[in-house]
Order: C-alpha cells, then sequence, then structure tokens
C-alpha cells in the first residue's frame, strides 16, 4: 500500500480477519486462525475427555478477548477533539453494559460533548507479562432511559462498591474495535456485531490468582507440561505460565535466546475454577508418566513457539 494510503482512522472498516501490521502504510489481511504471528496451536486430547475441535478453538476469538479486556480493566482512555481542536485524552472509570459498550463516569464538560466522535482505550497487564489491549471507536451519548441508568448503577457498585451519580454517566457506542495482543504486536479489526455477541471468560475474575497459585506450588509441573507437550530445542532457563482461559492456558518460556510464548490447550473447554484444576492435574500427571516412560504421549507436541522479546 503506498503512503497516501488513508490512515487508520480515515480508513473504512476492514473485514474481520484484517491484521493491522506494524508498519502503518501497511495492511495484510489473514485468516483468524493465523493472525498470531509464528504461532502454531495443536489441541491435546486426553483419552477421558472430548478433545477440542479444532486449532483454532484453542484460543479465545479476538473479540471474547477484547470482551474480557473491557470487563477486567477499571479504567481508560477517552480521546475525543476539544472546542480548539486539539485531541484531547482523558483517563475514565467506567463498566460495561451488556454489549461490551463502555459507560463512563465524566465530570469535564469539555469531553463530553453529546454525539461526539470518540475512542475508548482500555488495557488489562497479565501477570505482569502481557498486556492485551482494546479501543473502540463510537459516538458518547448521554443515556436517558432510566431502566438503563439503573441498570449502569447496578453494575458501578457491582464494581466499585460505591454509588455512581447517573448525570455523570456517557456511553460510548461501538461502531469500531481494535484488538491488540500486547505491546509491539499486530492488532487485529474486530466485527462490532462479533464483539457485542462474545461473552467475556468466564475464568477472568480469577485467572490471575490461578496463575499465580501455579506458578508459586507448581512450577515443577509447569515446567514439564512444556517439556513434554512442546517440541523445543531452546536451552530452557524458566517457564511461566502468564494467563489461563476456558481453553487452555499461556506460557512465557525464558532462554538465552530470548523469551519465547507458547500456548498450551485444555483436552476440553472448562468452565470454573474446579475445571481448570482438574484438567491442569490431569495433564501434569500424563506428563510426569511419559516423562517416565510409563506411559505414551496422547497429543500431538506443539511444534513453534513465538519471540515476545
Amino acid at each position: 500500500m503506498s503512503s497516501s494510503s488513508p490512515s487508520l482512522l480515515s480508513s473504512p472498516l476492514p473485514s474481520p480477519a484484517t491484521v493491522l501490521s506494524k508498519k502503518p502504510a501497511s495492511l495484510r489481511a489473514v485468516s483468524s486462525g493465523t493472525a498470531r504471528r509464528g504461532v502454531r496451536v495443536v489441541a491435546a486430547a486426553a483419552a477421558t475427555a472430548t478433545p477440542v475441535s479444532a486449532a483454532s478453538r484453542a484460543r479465545p476469538s479476538a473479540a471474547e478477548v477484547a470482551r474480557t479486556v473491557v470487563e477486567l480493566a477499571p479504567s481508560g482512555t477517552l480521546s475525543v477533539v476539544g472546542p480548539d481542536g486539539w485531541p484531547l485524552g482523558v483517563g475514565a472509570r467506567f463498566v460495561a453494559d451488556a454489549a461490551g459498550a463502555p459507560a463512563l463516569c465524566l465530570t469535564a464538560a469539555e469531553v463530553a460533548a453529546p454525539d461526539a466522535p470518540s475512542s475508548f482505550h482500555v488495557e488489562f497487564r497479565q501477570s505482569g507479562a502481557r498486556t492485551p489491549q482494546c479501543t473502540m471507536l463510537g459516538a458518547l451519548t448521554k443515556p436517558s432511559d432510566e431502566s438503563v441508568l439503573k441498570k449502569l448503577s447496578t453494575r458501578w457498585q457491582k464494581k466499585f462498591g460505591e454509588d455512581i451519580d447517573q448525570d455523570l454517566l456517557y456511553l460510548i457506542s461501538v461502531d469500531r474495535v481494535l484488538h491488540t495482543e500486547d505491546f509491539n504486536e499486530d492488532g487485529m479489526w474486530v466485527v462490532p456485531s462479533e464483539y457485542t455477541s462474545a461473552e467475556p471468560d468466564p475464568l477472568r475474575n480469577f485467572a490471575e490468582n490461578l496463575v499465580e497459585e501455579f506458578n508459586s506450588t507448581s512450577a515443577e509441573d509447569v515446567h514439564r507440561i512444556y517439556s513434554i507437550y512442546v517440541e523445543s530445542d531452546l536451552q530452557v532457563e524458566d517457564v511461566k505460565m502468564i494467563w489461563v482461559d476456558r481453553l487452555g492456558f499461556d506460557l512465557h518460556v525464558h532462554s538465552g535466546e530470548g523469551v519465547f510464548a507458547v500456548r498450551i490447550p485444555f483436552s476440553r473447554e472448562v468452565s470454573d475454577e474446579k475445571g481448570v484444576k482438574s484438567s491442569f492435574n490431569m495433564m501434569s500427571h500424563h506428563a510426569w508418566e511419559v516423562e517416565k516412560s510409563y506411559a505414551s504421549p496422547e497429543f500431538e507436541k506443539i511444534q513453534f513457539l513465538k519471540k515476545v522479546r
């Protein structure tokens, strides 16, 4: 694409499988299964569980991850063009409505102009290792329906433990959605209807505690699962779990060559803490049996890792 191509904000809405390249002047279209560079995910199947149906099911969709980030992040940055023509960004706490649209608490009148084109950027740092992000473009509106305001107030109370002045609540319509897996990563445009219909991950509220528990009390099992489930010739110095969701977990592998990310799928979808621990323990036990040559691998090894730094 030439240097005269439209900018990110002025370009038409890309298809759901379009990825924003690191080079702003270049957009490349890829299938959703290859949107993350350098990663090949192979589902692991245990004999006692229903296998994940396909590799594409081994991780949540970009829409699901974006919804999860919006649910977890306590605040974000609202950007508008001020009355003087200068772009203005302000931090704001928010809750998401049932469809994932952000409802912001705004006290600055100059950034709360009704129907003003706006963007809202949120991010959530996972275990200090990765920061998935979501940027929504839409119009800033003032909700007036009493039932809508009541629901938003209830969500605010649940999230922040305090009441909200309904006069300060503003909604941003979700017209365009850009999801980014981490800093220095490619971005992916998400179809708004896919975003609003997606469900945030059911493990989101306790995923961080589970990751901390596995890394502190089951570090040897985490390392063994990597060694058995992943085919790699890296000289590994350390392996850390950085996140877990309903379909699997992500590891960061530290070596003299850098830090590499690898995805380990569960053999079946999980929906609660008990399911996560059961699946992890099953995989850990099977990895121990394979390591000791007591059993043959009941899975296809993951063959590629992605260097992240």
